[in-house]
């Protein structure tokens, strides 16, 4: 019911959880660590990190301090849902969004995965199209669905995520096929 937040969630909390509800927000700390390899040398362990992130069962601290190294320094994170007839987007930097999610995620538990993928990539730039699924516990009941637009760049070293932007999928207007795994 997250989502990478206002960064998909990232991603996670908006998404699922939209602006129909209010983010209990708190200053967290974010130390500055080195990027892991793993993370950064690929778009397949950058859109793994932008999950693995998030996704930890009540009660654990989130990895922010790695979830940093995986963005631009003025990361925007969109999240967009609708209200009405109208669509609402919130956008906020890679602080703000940890500060609105941090203790929602920790206090109930965050489960994120995602369930399908479409890249698309010319020379250093990429734009991800990943599907997800949230829950609060491991196995729960799914709570929210949709759909992370991440846009990433090669630098010459490494991946950099300079965007993402994410929506819920609404009951009235479900998934197009082409973002759905395929069913066997």
């Amino acid at each position: 019911m997250f989502k990478k937040l206002g960064i998909g969630v990232l991603l996670a909390l908006s998404a699922g959880f939209g602006a129909a509800q209010s983010l209990s927000a708190g200053h967290v700390e974010i130390a500055t660590v080195a990027p892991r390899a793993e993370d950064v040398s690929s778009i397949d362990g950058m859109i793994n990190a932008w999950y693995d992130v998030l996704t930890s069962p009540a009660g654990k601290p989130r990895q922010w301090a790695r979830d940093k190294t995986l963005y631009i320094p003025d990361v925007r994170f969109v999240s967009t849902w609708v209200e009405g007839n109208s669509v609402q987007t919130r956008i906020r930097n890679h602080q703000a969004y940890v500060d609105a999610i941090d203790s929602e995620l920790v206090s109930k538990g965050f489960f994120e995965r995602e369930i399908h993928r479409v890249t698309e990539r010319y020379g250093s730039i990429a734009h991800v199209w990943s599907t997800y699924e949230s829950r609060e516990t491991e196995n729960g009941p799914v709570t929210a669905r949709g759909i992370n637009s991440i846009e990433l760049f090669w630098d010459g070293k490494r991946w950099w995520i300079a965007n993402g932007i994410w929506a819920d999928e609404p009951k009235d207007d479900p998934l197009p096929s082409k973002y759905l795994p395929i069913r066997k």
